[in-house]
């Protein structure tokens, strides 16, 4: 993918629309592109967080594990984010993302993510909505498994 692609493909994603083609350059420059085929695993829950990724295209499952048991908690697609909680909290990787179909990816190191944020505040505010959006979404997904775990134990 030419650099100027991936700077128009970074221009469509809602967390980098307000930043300069100038920023989105550099930052397309210092990343890399990355392709994984159906079913490949991106990263592990527990892992440590080095990058984050934005879907260029294809489509990607978040999984937690719940009481050994691997949870779909959403599925994610083009012009979307994943990745950024653990590089952003300094914390493990909070699910397993794997893909669903053949995925490209732009995976954006850790220190040039760091420094996009601290150079655009108006950037935390969107990754600030996004994590709000997802906690919400994953507290959902999680209380209907449970309400499921729940009543498939009465029944058995």
């Amino acid at each position: 993918m030419a650099l100027k692609e991936e700077v128009e493909q970074l221009k469509s994603v809602p967390l980098f629309a307000d930043v300069s083609p100038a920023k989105l350059k550099l930052l397309a420059f210092t990343s890399d592109v990355v392709s994984f085929p159906a079913g490949r695993v991106l990263f592990n829950q527990g892992d440590l967080g080095d990058a984050a990724y934005v879907v260029l295209s294809g489509e990607v499952d978040v999984l937690i594990n719940a009481g050994g048991e691997q949870i779909k908690v959403d599925t994610i697609g083009a012009n979307s984010i994943v990745g950024e909680i653990a590089i952003l909290c300094d914390v493990v990787r909070t699910a397993t993302i794997k893909t669903t179909q053949p995925v490209t990816a732009l995976r954006i190191r850790k220190e040039h993510f760091l420094k996009l944020l601290a150079e655009f505040p108006e950037m935390t505010i969107q990754i600030m909505r996004v994590l709000a959006e997802r906690l919400n979404h994953t507290t959902s997904a999680l209380t209907e498994a449970r309400s499921q775990l729940r009543k498939a134990g009465q029944r058995a």
